[in-house]
């Protein structure tokens, strides 16, 4: 989603993070990888993008380590460039400012690259629909092509089959970021510890899809996750974590994603600052955002 810009010829993207408001693991499948089934939502927590036309490509990051030729960013606008025709070719100059906290289950990179793609789109006039961006979307990451919808959707396969579903009425999101130290490839570390107790049927997630349809406020107990009993064994210290949440007032708290980001969803804003509040002041990192439909 573009912004307005005061700096001519440029236009500034909004990358919104993603909880999984439900997420089962439901095999592996005979390529190597796992088939889920999932609910995503986009919320108001997002990385912004920077992007104006130049002569070739450029990308820089408010976090310098993060320039690098595995980042996102950069390998979607290379897969773009080299669609081009090359009398076509066109540069840009982007920009990433990082505000979703790495490696943290909010699917930050995902988005990144998600939205390079339909900026690229855009600047360059490609005119390429929804579907061919889900695909090539899907060649950069599971994740990947759920930002290309954004807002409430049913993600299946290994995240490619989409599915839209209605915006989840106003809600707001309590995050607590721990502080704990991630492995290089965290989430495809704990793949490998899930064992056959860990796959499910989807039936959590299809219930939840139907209360989300029929426009219900869904159950906490619809809001599920296949990792947290990997998460919490990988990262033990994570308990202090989620006890913090529940003395600080939350009536539940799951992890979103693969971690390590804990989460409880309010229907109260008031409620939700309450508690980043008390978070905040015994020393944690806490933020609330809304969900967010584009």
């Amino acid at each position: 989603m573009a912004e307005n810009s005061p700096e001519q010829e440029q236009e500034v993207y909004l990358a919104p993070a993603k909880i999984n408001l439900s997420l089962e693991v439901l095999n592996r499948r005979p390529d190597g990888f796992h088939e889920i089934i999932t609910v995503m939502q986009t919320i108001g927590l997002a990385d912004r993008i920077f992007v104006k036309p130049a002569a070739d490509l450029q990308f820089d990051c408010n976090q310098p380590e993060l320039v690098v030729e595995e980042n996102l960013v950069w390998r979607a606008a290379l897969l773009l460039h080299e669609m081009c025709e090359p009398s076509r070719q066109r540069g840009a100059d982007l920009y990433l400012e990082k505000n979703i906290p790495v490696k943290a289950g909010l699917g930050g990179g995902s988005s990144d690259a998600a939205t390079t793609l339909l900026a690229l789109n855009t600047l360059w006039e490609m005119n390429l629909d929804e579907d061919r961006l889900i695909e090539l979307a899907a060649e950069l990451g599971s994740d990947v092509p759920f930002f290309i919808k954004g807002g409430t959707v049913l993600a299946e396969g290994r995240g490619e089959r989409l599915e839209a579903l209605p915006g989840l009425p106003p809600s707001w999101l309590v995050l607590l970021f721990p502080q704990i130290d991630l492995p290089e490839n965290k989430t495809r570390e704990l793949y490998r510890m899930l064992d056959r107790n860990d796959f499910s049927s989807g039936g959590v997630t299809r219930a939840l899809v139907r209360a989300i349809t029929r426009r219900e406020r869904p159950s906490q107990s619809l809001f599920f996750n296949s990792f947290e009993r990997v998460v919490y064994e990988r990262f033990p210290h994570l308990d202090y974590f989620r006890q913090a949440m529940v003395e600080a007032g939350a009536d539940y708290v799951r992890v979103s994603g693969s971690g390590p980001t804990l989460y409880t969803l309010l229907t109260d804003e008031a409620d939700a600052q309450d508690i980043a509040a008390n978070l905040t002041e015994n020393g944690f990192v806490a933020a609330v955002a809304p969900t967010f439909q584009p």
